[in-house]
């Protein structure tokens, strides 16, 4: 939360629906339902510390829309967990979902824990305890509320989940399906964990790819003579970097917590992601200028800028010292409603989180349908595929009397396993969905691509609430 206690992301969130709004068709009591949120839920319990004391926990679970089954959403752990914060993020999962045509509704979770000041074992407590007490009032469960990691939690979070729900449901058969991001040794799917980062990485390649969008920037379409500086190198903000970084372009600046990096010549992201292993902190990297207030970096120049943390981080205080060309928002809510109107005013060029932070969902939807069938993508056609792409490829030889390098060869054999379909599908869903709300946008005459974007996903939650008949 930003200083100004009266500020709410959730009412951020809906006046993106209200201003989008106004392009539909739809009554004003239709657009309110779609606002609301469903099912709240606010718990509390205790925690034993050492030495005989106590600690109450507090953690949340809000169910957004029901329009679609399972709602689906990330539980995260943070000391700034609250009420109006899962709610506007459960918000952003059910447009998120419809956007990119998920069969979810959206859910959010949150623990008010600061991980680093627990120990594994009571965070695993914590954990176990919060997920009974999801499944006493039928707040999880494989067609009922799937969740996944968020900000402070990964796979081993997600395992105790599946494992303390199996425990109390194991008679199901597809109990596992009751959450995403898991390990793979529990039944997790190949590419979850760089899910997000690459579904940030093709919704920048495929905005920067539009001639008519970069020429009103000043720019040349394509990653390769992009400079960028990524706030955040967690896991979204890593993989972010590294795909951008392979497109050849040139990361100059990493911002974290405790500061950040500079070097306009470009930053190794693998080299400042091995430092950060060494000494705990990507600080004082060889080459680079270090920044003591990380947050100071979101102002410096650059032709694409990476929130990829925590919401409200470019709010009116920063928005009109932002000198960034182009904003892929990765996190969710990264910039105030506020905000953006300047942002919009000054010509940046914004990529909405409900976009472009939408492949882990996506990813995890895979998983879920893994988990629910139980069989992995690629395990029953793997070797059909290579035998027939290797009948093609001696065909190929044949009539050319050419034999191909061994590597090519074994390249063009070689079938899709789990990762490759999961990628696959994921460019797939990220590519169609941006050009669809880039449609939306020059067809209805909006200014930006976050207006197209919820318009896009009211239409497809509207038609679930009408023609499905969920009101009375």
């Amino acid at each position: 939360m930003t200083a100004n206690s009266t500020y709410s992301f959730f009412n951020d969130v809906g006046s993106f629906v209200d201003k989008a709004a106004r392009f539909t068709k739809h009554p004003k009591g239709l657009i309110e339902q779609i606002k609301q949120c469903n099912s709240i839920y606010h718990v509390t319990f205790p925690l034993r510390l050492q030495k005989g004391k106590f600690k109450v926990i507090e953690g949340y679970r809000v169910q957004h829309s029901h329009h679609k089954s399972p709602v689906k959403g990330g539980i995260r752990y943070s000391s700034g967990v609250n009420e109006d914060e899962v709610k506007a993020l459960a918000a952003l999962m059910s447009y998120k979902c419809a956007l990119v045509n998920v069969p979810f509704g959206g859910a959010k979770g949150g623990v008010r824990v600061e991980p680093s000041e627990y120990t594994v074992d009571q965070l695993e407590r914590i954990t176990r305890r919060f997920t009974s007490e999801l499944i006493k009032r039928n707040f999880i469960g494989p067609a009922v509320d799937v969740p996944a990691p968020d900000y402070g939690t990964g796979p081993r979070e997600m395992a105790w989940i599946a494992d303390t729900y199996m425990t109390f449901n194991s008679e199901q058969v597809n109990a596992l399906g009751c959450v995403t991001g898991k390990p793979l040794t529990q039944h997790g799917i190949r590419g979850r964990k760089e899910a997000t980062g690459r579904g940030v990485f093709f919704g920048l390649r495929e905005a920067v790819d539009s001639y008519e969008d970069m020429q009103k920037l000043g720019l040349h379409p394509g990653l390769g003579d992009k400079t960028v500086i990524i706030q955040g190198l967690g896991n979204v903000g890593y993989y972010t970097g590294i795909n951008l970084q392979k497109q050849g372009s040139t990361i100059i600046g990493i911002a974290e917590y405790n500061g950040g990096i500079y070097n306009e010549d470009g930053l190794d992201i693998e080299e400042v992601h091995q430092h950060r292993m060494d000494t705990g902190s990507i600080l004082d990297f060889p080459g680079a200028k270090t920044i003591k207030n990380g947050q100071d970096l979101l102002e410096y120049a650059c032709d694409i800028l990476v929130p990829a943390a925590l919401e409200n981080q470019i709010t009116t205080k920063n928005a009109t010292k932002i000198q960034a060309k182009i904003i892929g928002e990765a996190a969710n809510g990264p910039i105030t409603a506020d905000a953006e109107k300047i942002l919009l005013k000054r010509g940046v060029f914004i990529i909405p989180d409900l976009y472009l932070n939408a492949g882990g969902v996506t990813v995890s939807y895979f998983e879920w349908l893994k988990n629910i069938s139980r069989v992995s993508f690629g395990k029953i056609n793997k070797k059909y595929n290579e035998l027939n792409n290797q009948l093609m490829v001696d065909a190929i030889e044949d009539a050319s009397d050419t034999n191909l390098p061994y590597k090519q060869r074994m390249q063009l054999i070689k079938g899709a396993g789990e990762y490759e379909l999961v990628d696959s599908g994921l460019e797939g869903v990220m590519v169609g969905a941006y050009h669809e709300i880039n449609e939306i946008r020059k067809k209805d005459n909006v200014d930006d691509l976050r207006t197209a974007a919820f318009i896009n996903s009211i239409n497809k939650i509207a038609v679930s609430y009408l023609e499905l008949g969920v009101f009375p």
